[in-house]
C-alpha cells in the first residue's frame, strides 16, 4: 500500500483561541492580558484560555482553582455562545466564497476541499493565506491553517505554526512529516493511547510505521488498522458538507469530582448553553435528550428522554437534563457530565464527489 495520486487539496482552518479571542476583540480592556473563558470559582472550569494565559500553563478543561494558582492575575469572563455562534456564521460565509465543500467540526474549525475551487486557483497554500487574511479583515480574528492531501494530515499541520500561521505538507513530504512526528501529535491519539504506545516502544511516526498491521490490531483492536494506514498517509475520508448529523453533544470533565446535585445543576446549565451554541444551523433541533454521567469509578451511565416535538432552546435542554438527573440517585461521585441531542430533524443525504482528474497538484 503506497501513497499514490490522485491527491486532494485539503485546508484545515482552526481559529486561534476562539472564545477568548472573541472576548478580547469585543472588549479592548481584555486585550493583551491573561484571560480565561469559564468559571473561576471553586467548581469552575476553563472553557478556553487566551495565549497570554497559556504562557502560565492555563488550559481548557482545567479547574478554575488550578488556573488561578498557575496565574494569580488571571481574568475570568463568562462564555457567550450566542456571540461565538454569530462569529462562526460569518467565518463560514467566507469559507463558502472559496468552496462549497466545507465540513465544520465545531464553531471554530472546519475542513475545506479546494481541489476544485470557486477562485479557479491552483495553489491551496495561497488560498489558505487569502482565507486567513479575509477572516482577519472582515471579522477581526486570527486563524491558523494546515494544508495537505487529506483531512488527517491537514488537521495535524494546522497546529504546527499556531497562532496566526500555517503549514503546508505537499504530497512528496507527507511520509517524512508523519515519520518525524511525536506519536502524541497524531490527531486522535489521546493520553491513554499515547502511553500504551510508549510502553510498546512507539514514540514517533517512524516507530509506528515499523509495526505490522497484525501487531497493531492485536494491541489496538479496530483502531490498529487505522493507525497502520494513517502513518502511511492513507486517509480516504472526504470533506462532507452535507453529512447527516446523528447527534450534537457537549460534555465537561471535572478536575474535582462532584458529590452535590447543586453543583451538578450549575454545570448542566453551562453544558446546556454550550450545546445550544453548537447547533450551527438555526433549523437543527431534536427530540431525544440524553444525559451522560461518568462516575469516579469510570463507569458510564446514560439516561434518555424522547419528546413528542423538536427542541433546541437552552431552557428546554436544561429542564429535561435536570429531570434526567433526578431520575435516580447517584451511586458514586461524578467526574463528567454531558448532554446530547439526537433524533434530529436533519434529513440530508450524504453525497460523495470523486476527484475527476489525476495529476500532480500545486500546493
Amino acid at each position: 500500500m503506497s501513497l499514490l495520486p490522485p491527491y486532494r487539496k485539503i485546508i484545515h482552518v482552526d481559529m486561534d483561541a476562539f472564545y477568548a479571542s472573541v472576548e478580547q476583540m469585543d472588549n479592548p480592556e481584555l486585550q493583551g492580558i491573561p484571560l480565561a473563558v469559564g468559571g473561576g470559582g471553586e467548581r469552575g472550569v476553563v472553557a478556553a484560555a487566551s495565549y497570554e494565559a497559556r504562557k502560565f500553563g492555563v488550559r481548557s478543561a482545567m479547574s478554575g482553582v488550578l488556573a488561578r494558582k498557575n496565574c494569580p492575575h488571571l481574568t475570568f469572563v463568562k462564555p457567550r455562545f450566542t456571540r461565538y455562534k454569530e462569529i462562526s456564521t460569518q467565518i463560514r460565509a467566507i469559507f463558502n466564497q472559496y468552496t462549497d465543500l466545507v465540513e465544520p467540526l465545531s464553531l471554530d474549525e472546519a475542513y475545506l476541499d479546494v481541489t476544485k475551487n470557486k477562485k479557479n486557483f491552483p495553489s491551496a497554500t495561497i488560498l489558505a493565506q487569502e482565507i486567513r487574511q479575509q477572516i482577519y479583515n472582515e471579522v477581526g480574528l486570527h486563524a491558523s491553517a494546515g494544508i495537505s492531501i487529506n483531512k488527517f494530515v491537514a488537521k495535524i499541520a494546522s497546529d504546527v505554526n499556531k497562532p496566526n500561521g500555517q503549514k503546508t505538507v505537499p504530497p512528496e513530504e507527507v511520509l517524512a512529516f508523519l515519520e518525524a512526528l511525536d506519536i502524541k501529535k497524531f490527531y486522535g491519539v489521546g493520553k491513554v493511547t499515547a502511553s500504551k504506545m510508549y510502553n510498546l516502544g512507539i514514540f514517533t511516526g517512524k516507530d509506528l510505521k515499523e509495526k505490522s498491521s497484525e501487531f497493531l490490531t492485536e494491541h489496538f483492536k479496530k483502531s490498529g488498522k487505522h493507525y497502520f494506514d494513517i502513518v502511511r498517509g492513507i486517509h480516504l475520508g472526504e470533506v462532507k458538507p452535507d453529512r447527516t448529523r446523528k447527534s450534537v453533544a457537549a460534555e465537561h470533565t471535572f478536575n474535582t469530582n462532584l458529590t452535590s446535585e447543586i453543583y451538578m445543576l450549575e454545570k448542566l446549565e453551562i453544558i446546556a448553553e454550550e450545546l445550544s451554541g453548537r447547533l450551527l444551523k438555526p433549523n437543527i433541533s431534536g427530540k431525544t435528550i440524553t444525559l451522560k454521567i461518568k462516575y469516579s469509578d469510570f463507569t458510564i451511565q446514560t439516561r434518555s428522554k424522547t419528546l413528542p416535538y423538536f427542541v433546541k432552546d437552552k431552557s428546554v435542554l436544561l429542564e429535561q437534563a435536570k429531570d434526567l438527573l433526578y431520575q435516580e440517585e447517584m451511586h458514586e461521585s461524578v467526574r463528567l457530565l454531558g448532554i446530547s441531542l439526537s433524533n434530529l430533524n436533519t434529513n440530508t443525504i450524504e453525497k460523495e464527489e470523486p476527484v475527476e482528474f489525476q495529476l500532480k497538484l500545486e500546493f
